[in-house]
């Protein structure tokens, strides 16, 4: 029988590239398989699907066979992605491959390494995210990143190859040996906890102005997991303890979903739940053992694919019911799967427990965390002469063309330009579908720009404002929604150049022909000389013009459009029409303009065009604007 610290650490690892395929996976099918919306939502969904199906043909392989012939297929798919090879399908094989491994350890695994495996593996995935600043080896070239991932697969193998040559593994463990299997029940939970602990990880609100110094969400998400690790393993607690842990669980999944101000980016609720699934974990590990182990892994996965679809759907399809009642859903389910009725069983032997090693490990990581994130806010600094030039770039969440992480590539590129304001569409911060990156952390700190977000759909994605010209006044109205399910806002910006200002409308329409007027009414605010925060969709002001004011963004609407009327009634015009009238979209082949930035008297074009990168499905607007009359006053 294998040693209970060689179980929990093949789970462990096993978990690590699994999540590391499927980092790869969801935001493939949306990118590559799904083309951003043009593929239809119900072909995604069956593609998706089949995936998470296949592993069910595992039910007939003898669990040391799942184990070992899982092993190879995931660290094959491992380092093809890592080689950047058939990205969509070989992450789909992978993910069929880690299911396929969970499937062999569940009928191997005893009820003492299980929770700990889990999570553990859960924890040095989030650790790794967090201290690679979100950009994941599979997204990294270089000797370091190769040598990193070689070193964890061989590792595995070496681990599985163990596993598999001990045929009697099963049956020691279904005698009673060290505890017996783990039960049905915590393998059900692998698929909620990933859906839970991802979004966790990295859906929290974040906060709206930075860059901070240091990241305290951060730094609480090390401690939270370092102790959920500890309480996975810990000694039975009472009934008491376990339906406690079981209630927090689900009322942190609730507050992490909660709109948020986004006024401070502790992420607390993030940590909460992070923390409680270790107890959930070992409390479900307690409970009677039958079942069928392996059915129950699949099934959990079926549940996470499920899950985070109907989570996603929701902001493009109605589909009737809240989009937050998916995850809330789940941690209830988890919540009674862990204290389901039955007499407790011990854990049996376990790696013993200490507190003070996991509290030195806390701080280690805490520091390390705190070192590696760590970065001085940049200085504000005048606008230098009278011309300002500005980069509107919708970037599609920060995916290029070839469906690979693209943020450094945007920053660099950006940074060449040398703008004065970037504006951003598509600005995703920490959707589990899309890899659980922040784009506008990684974006700013390649910049070396300050940030402003505006959140749109939900407290992670939205648009965004970066510059480190003096801001005067930033504030996010929400646009009506006109019957569209994804939300839309709109920020409304002044900015200070030398003793004037410069009014900004930096949005992303996904209704134009209701949200149009509403964006106009905001840019006849602003430059009637009303502040960002009253310079809202229903502000009621005449024509005056105190300050020049630009609109740009992914504004859906083509020069030709009736919606382009009602703007130009706004007092905007069209500098890209005397400039080439160059296409945006798509941005493999663009055949026409949907993204733009248009200006009102007082601001005149020097240059204006759409270059040819292949960061995102869109073609980013790069403008180079005189201010011939920033006081109309005077």
């Amino acid at each position: 029988m294998l040693s209970l610290r060689h179980q929990v650490a093949l789970l462990a690892i096993g978990v690590v590239l699994f999540l590391d395929v499927l980092r790869v996976f969801l935001p493939s099918l949306i990118t590559l398989f799904g083309r951003a919306g043009s593929t239809a939502p119900e072909l995604m969904g069956l593609y998706a699907a089949a995936w998470f199906v296949l592993p069910f043909l595992a039910l007939r392989l003898k669990p040391r066979w799942a184990v070992l012939g899982g092993a190879v297929a995931l660290v094959l798919a491992r380092v093809l992605l890592q080689a950047g090879v058939s990205q969509l399908y070989v992450a789909s094989a992978g993910v069929s491959a880690g299911l396929v491994f969970l499937y062999g350890c569940a009928r191997t695994t005893t009820r003492a390494a299980a929770p700990v495996g889990i999570i553990g593996g859960v924890a040095c995935s989030v650790l790794g995210h967090l201290l690679l600043d979100g950009v994941d080896l599979v997204w990294r070239p270089g000797l370091l990143a190769w040598a990193a991932v070689l070193g964890l697969c061989a590792a595995f193998l070496v681990l599985a190859r163990t596993a598999g040559a001990d045929p009697a593994g099963d049956a020691s463990a279904r005698a009673g040996g060290d505890g017996g299997l783990a039960p049905a029940g915590t393998w059900f939970l692998v698929g909620p906890v990933l859906l839970l602990a991802g979004m966790a990880a990295t859906g929290y609100a974040k906060a709206a102005v930075g860059p901070s110094v240091i990241g305290w969400d951060a730094l609480l998400q090390v401690a939270a997991l370092v102790a959920a690790t500890v309480l996975a393993s810990r000694v039975s607690h009472s009934p008491a303890f376990d339906a406690a842990a079981a209630v927090l669980l689900v009322c942190f999944t609730v507050l992490l979903l909660l709109p948020s101000s986004g006024s401070t980016g502790l992420g607390l609720s993030g940590a909460m739940v992070l923390l409680w699934t270790g107890p959930v974990l070992a409390a479900s590990a307690q409970r009677p053992a039958g079942g069928r182990q392996g059915v129950a892994v699949l099934g959990g996965g079926l549940v996470f694919l499920v899950a985070t679809f109907g989570y996603y759907a929701s902001y493009d399809l109605d589909l009737g019911i809240p989009n937050q009642v998916w995850p809330v859903t789940v941690a209830v389910v988890a919540a009674v799967v862990a204290v389901r009725p039955g007499r407790p069983r011990p854990l049996g032997p376990r790696v013993r427990r200490r507190v003070w090693p996991a509290v030195a490990v806390a701080a280690a990581l805490m520091v390390l965390v705190a070192a590696t994130n760590w970065r001085p806010p940049p200085a504000n600094r005048p606008l230098g002469g009278d011309t300002i030039k500005l980069v509107a770039y919708n970037i599609r969440m920060g995916f290029g063309l070839d469906g690979r992480l693209s943020l450094d590539d945007i920053a660099a590129w950006a940074a060449a330009q040398k703008p004065d304001v970037v504006l951003l569409s598509e600005v995703d911060r920490g959707w589990l579908l899309n890899g659980g990156h922040d784009d506008l952390a990684r974006i700013a700190r390649g910049l070396g720009m300050r940030y402003y977000f505006a959140p749109a759909a939900d407290n992670v994605w939205g648009d965004a404002l970066l510059t480190n010209l003096f801001v005067r006044g930033v504030h996010s109205h929400r646009l009506g929604g006109h019957d569209y399910p994804t939300g839309a806002q709109a920020q409304a910006i002044v900015l200070g150049v030398g003793p004037h200002e410069l009014g900004i409308v930096n949005t992303h329409l996904q209704a134009p022909a209701g949200q149009a007027p509403e964006v106009a009414a905001m840019v006849r605010a602003l430059a009637a000389g009303r502040d960002a925060a009253e310079a809202g969709p229903r502000s009621r002001v005449g024509n005056g013009l105190m300050r020049p004011v630009i609109l740009a963004g992914d504004l859906n609407i083509r020069p030709g459009d009736p919606e382009m009327r009602v703007l130009e009634r706004a007092g905007l015009s069209d500098p890209l029409l005397a400039l080439g009238d160059p296409p945006t979209s798509p941005a493999d082949a663009p055949t026409e303009r949907i993204d733009h930035v248009l200006i009102s008297d007082g601001l005149t074009a020097v240059s204006a065009e759409a270059p040819r990168v292949p960061f995102s499905d869109h073609l980013p607007v790069v403008a180079t604007l005189r201010l011939t009359s920033v006081d109309q006053q005077g």
